[in-house]
């Protein structure tokens, strides 16, 4: 894994959906804030959105994206509202959001639904990385890696892992390889999935989810964000003092402490 060794500003886009809102919207920037590091996180928003979805935006030129833009060095977007630091600006297409700007991090993801589905990340994967590489040359490209479901969750596609969250878990692991091979292990995998699911083997079990997919809002996007904190800083999320307002000091501790080994553990073995 690579992390930026010298950071001045660190500029981040999303090329994401719920899923990347629940990881970098809310808790990502009050954790660097803690530590005077200044960030700007632009996330693609699109709900649902999988790698054909953004692939076809693409082809289309389709301004889908709602564009938030998270930050704690411009004094427009210091108002916390409850998401961070954090500006809804207009739709955007995908290639405007591409020549807006350097970035040092760009990140893709699969939806939820189709995480642990391997037909559904070719060829789109491959036309997504060349698009942003074609864009954005010196930026780090990434792959966030999204969980599995809650055991009790009742999404319509939880039945193609026949409602198991270690099938499920099983598959996001084995297509995380996949991207990796797609992109020639060029693309930092940013652990949220191996995160939550070490996190559920501790004291906090299976509790990080809201609605049995999304992450609850006060140490599931935390742990999330903890895995992008590392990431993007190379610092040990455990020396952070931040927590969310409504957390104990116990969840910031098996938060931290899930997200510090996700970084670190390469993929996640069954118990």
């Amino acid at each position: 894994m690579r992390f930026l060794s010298v950071f001045l500003l660190i500029r981040v886009l999303c090329i994401g959906n719920s899923f990347s809102w629940d990881a970098v919207e809310q808790e990502l920037v009050p954790l660097c804030d803690a530590k005077g590091i200044e960030v700007e996180i632009h996330n693609l928003y699109y709900g649902g959105c999988s790698l054909a979805q953004h692939a076809d935006f693409l082809m289309r030129d389709t301004a889908a994206y709602s564009h938030r833009v998270c930050s704690n060095q411009s004094p427009s977007l210091h108002g916390r509202d409850g998401e961070g630091f954090r500006l809804i600006k207009d739709t955007i297409t995908l290639r405007q959001a591409l020549r807006d700007g350097k970035y040092d991090y760009i990140s893709l993801q699969q939806a939820s639904h189709d995480s642990g589905i391997r037909a559904s990340y070719e060829p789109w994967l491959s036309l997504l990385i060349d698009t942003v590489r074609a864009y954005q040359p010196e930026a780090q490209i990434c792959w966030m890696q999204t969980w599995a479901y809650s055991r009790d969750a009742r999404h319509p596609a939880y039945p193609r892992y026949h409602n198991d969250q270690q099938e499920m878990w099983d598959s996001i692991q084995a297509c995380t390889r996949y991207v990796q091979q797609i992109a020639n292990d060029q693309m930092i995998v940013v652990p949220c999935g191996t995160a939550v699911q070490l996190a559920r083997r501790t004291k906090l079990g299976d509790t990080l989810c809201r609605d049995g997919y999304h992450l609850n809002y006060v140490y599931g996007r935390y742990t999330a964000a903890c895995v992008w904190y590392e990431i993007l800083t190379g610092k040990d999320v455990r020396r952070n003092r931040y927590k969310n307002p409504q957390m104990t000091c116990r969840q910031r501790r098996l938060t931290q402490r899930a997200a510090h080994q996700a970084n670190h553990a390469g993929l996640l073995r069954n118990p």
